[in-house]
């Protein structure tokens, strides 16, 4: 009988930022046979958090070794190949910088840095130094997702006539919510609500190449205070909702592009959202109805049809094709592809955000702002 080779060296992942995303990841990893064909093993190595009670979760990991409050002492350990970072926003650019300055491989949060010159620079340092990045995003990762995608990479659609992507939350509509660091541009960005579940929106349309070209924004601050938590209030200074018109050239057409973000849109609780229809087909695609993909056809009459979508992930697992996945099967979706792509195996499988689109949608809310600010098109 034949040897078996040997399993091959697991790759080492630290955290910094032990919230809820640093124990997603823990999930993800500890579920990591369930994965049948991922070429790569990754193991939590450590984790970092200035709250020194925020490491305790972790303890019960058994791969984690390094617990640590200062990033640096972390980073400063040898037997860490990639960082996780999970932190606010006016963070992120100084903690993205240091990893790739310590020696490691970076699967960044969203949004890449706190602005548009913020991830033009982890961007270029990321290129100098020669470290594989990519930024996250899980919705893409959704069989629905990746259906829609490749129905309207293959040209079956025809002349494209019109896109929308949209990510929808309701958990502001409550007035009486307390500010969190979130709601306040010196944490989250002027670009507010961009920031925070833009990359989700715009990842599809950017990967299709549907780069726009002009834009007119409609933004809106609907709460402009709230509770601080301790009887008082505070001002919230972020955008809430944001709308943004979109031209994409297509074919030398113009194409108009919908990018809708919102914290406030009733009776939406987390609903990602991605349509193309073109002259020949359409494909429609909502987190609402998890297992539904809608795709439309020219014949002798116009049809929408209903697909019962099924677990076909781009990795596939010990979950049967009866089933349906969840939020935790799209992180570690996510995972497999960032882990098989920095390997060289990623084997045409949709892989995460590059650096280039997470600059790309900065720029777009950039542009963004300066149409609020002059309520005019923006040209990109």
């Amino acid at each position: 009988m034949s040897a078996q080779p040997a399993p091959s060296p697991a790759i080492r992942v630290a955290v910094i930022g032990a919230g809820l995303m640093g124990r997603e990841v823990a999930s993800a990893f500890g579920r990591w046979f369930a994965l049948l064909d991922c070429p790569v093993r990754p193991e939590l190595t450590g984790v970092c958090d200035v709250r020194a009670e925020a490491l305790d979760w972790f303890r019960q990991v058994p791969t984690v070794r390094h617990f640590e409050t200062d990033p640096r002492a972390l980073l400063a350990r040898p037997d860490i190949d990639v960082v996780y970072v999970a932190v606010p926003h006016d963070q992120h650019e100084a903690l993205y910088l240091e990893v790739l300055r310590a020696g490691k491989d970076l699967l960044a949060e969203k949004p890449f840095g706190i602005d548009l010159a913020a991830a033009r620079r982890i961007r270029d340092e990321a290129v100098r130094l020669g470290r594989f990045v990519r930024v996250s995003s899980e919705f893409p990762f959704l069989p629905g997702a990746q259906r829609a995608f490749r129905l309207a990479a293959s040209g079956a659609l025809g002349r494209i006539i019109g896109v929308r992507s949209a990510f929808l939350h309701s958990s502001d509509l409550d007035p009486a919510k307390p500010i969190n660091w979130k709601r306040q541009s010196a944490r989250c960005g002027e670009a507010g609500v961009m920031n925070d579940l833009g990359l989700h929106v715009a990842h599809l349309p950017l990967r299709l190449g549907w780069r726009p070209r002009r834009l007119y924004a409609q933004l809106q601050k609907i709460y402009r205070e709230r509770p601080d938590g301790r009887g008082g209030t505070v001002p919230c200074d972020t955008w809430d909702n944001a709308l943004v018109h979109a031209t994409v050239d297509l074919s030398g057409e113009p194409v108009p592009m919908a990018l809708e973000m919102k914290r406030m849109a009733p009776g939406e609780t987390n609903t990602w959202q991605f349509e193309a229809v073109g002259t020949d087909r359409g494909v429609r695609y909502s987190t609402k109805e998890p297992k539904t993909l809608w795709t439309y056809r020219r014949d002798k009459e116009q049809l929408w049809e209903r697909t019962d979508l099924g677990f076909d992930t781009p990795f596939k697992t010990v979950t049967g094709s009866i089933f349906e996945p969840g939020f935790p099967d799209l992180i570690m979706q996510m995972w497999a592809a960032f882990l098989a792509e920095r390997a060289g195996a990623l084997g045409g499988r949709f892989g995460c955000a590059t650096p280039e689109e997470a600059v790309a949608q900065h720029e777009l809310w950039a542009a963004a702002l300066a149409s609020q600010r002059g309520q005019r098109v923006v040209d990109l």
